[in-house]
């Protein structure tokens, strides 16, 4: 009997139920075959640098978030869901590890626009959430038509006269064009961010929700209320900032604070995300690997990874 083989050519590992897909297999394209229609694409490239206030090594989670998603199945329950049906591309990492924040717009550009060419939505690993301001000025859309979702425990709105860090993309961007009425953030906590710089995001005109908010008025209420600001938009681009969770399932996400959201909540959000026509983008960020627990958090990161991918499926049902 011939052993059977992936689409790449190599052989399934030892023992492997060929009825239980492996989502490292599917990201390594290993069931693009299945997909070949090609209708939902998906790009992936890991962005490893870190530029945190608080020092970490963030630049390795994004090999970190790709290890564990061999404990994930591809099948999303609910929705009834196989991701065999998304054609995805990883790129790997760019080749970015070392650099500051100011010197990756081109590289994360790059990437963004050979995937937007071939009309995929674009993951970007990160990476801490310096990430977020390459990520949106390389979408192909003027900035002031460009709406940015965050899912972060922090503003982000940190002075920039110091330089460009993880602490203060947010501010970057209003400096660069992106308009403050464009940017809603979800899930903004109480002693994780200060009054003067909430002072800037009311100034500004942005539209924040925070945690009490978002767990008073439930999931689905909060996206309609989010996507309803950013209408009419070129285009979406989302932030999931991992410390947007409670602490107890992000212990290493440095800026993580007990009382933030649930993995079951930001697993929908998430899926939400994907299913909008609108959303172009999206990044996975704030996660040190070598301060993890369980791999608990990158497993949640993986997961809404995951859960993104599937509303891919639920936006090409709609069209």
């Amino acid at each position: 009997m011939n052993q059977p083989t992936y689409d790449d050519g190599n052989p399934p590992k030892l023992f492997e139920d060929q009825n239980w897909p492996r989502a490292s297999d599917w990201i390594a394209g290993r069931y693009n075959s299945e997909a070949s229609d090609r209708v939902t694409c998906l790009g992936v490239v890991g962005v490893p640098i870190s530029s945190s206030i608080t020092p970490g090594k963030a630049h390795l989670a994004a090999d970190a978030v790709r290890k564990v998603l061999e404990k994930y199945s591809v099948f999303d329950l609910p929705h009834n869901n196989d991701l065999r049906k998304v054609y995805v591309e990883d790129i790997g990492n760019l080749d970015i590890e070392g650099r500051i924040p100011e010197d990756i717009v081109q590289p994360v550009t790059d990437a963004i626009h050979k995937f937007r060419k071939e009309n995929a939505t674009v993951i970007l690993l990160g990476g801490d959430n310096s990430i977020t301001r390459p990520g949106v000025i390389g979408l192909p859309v003027p900035l002031h038509r460009c709406g940015v979702l965050t899912f972060d425990a922090h503003f982000d709105l940190r002075d920039t006269t110091r330089g460009l860090n993880n602490g203060n993309p947010i501010r970057a961007l209003l400096a660069d064009g992106v308009l403050g009425r464009h940017i809603v953030q979800v899930g903004i906590q109480s002693f994780a961010n200060s009054a003067e710089y909430a002072q800037v995001a009311r100034d500004e005109g942005i539209n924040y929700m925070g945690v009490e908010q978002v767990y008073e008025d439930g999931i689905e209420r909060t996206m309609r209320s989010a996507f309803e600001v950013l209408r009419d938009l070129d285009a979406i681009y989302v932030s999931l900032d991992i410390d947007v969770l409670d602490r107890s399932y992000a212990p290493a996400a440095p800026g993580s604070r007990p009382g933030g959201l649930q993995p079951w909540q930001l697993r929908q959000m998430a899926y939400m995300c994907g299913s909008h026509f609108n959303v172009a983008a999206i990044d996975f960020v704030e996660i040190d690997p070598e301060k993890d627990v369980a791999d608990i958090t990158c497993m949640s990161a993986a997961a809404c990874m995951l859960s993104f991918a599937s509303g891919l499926l639920e936006r090409r049902e709609r069209k």
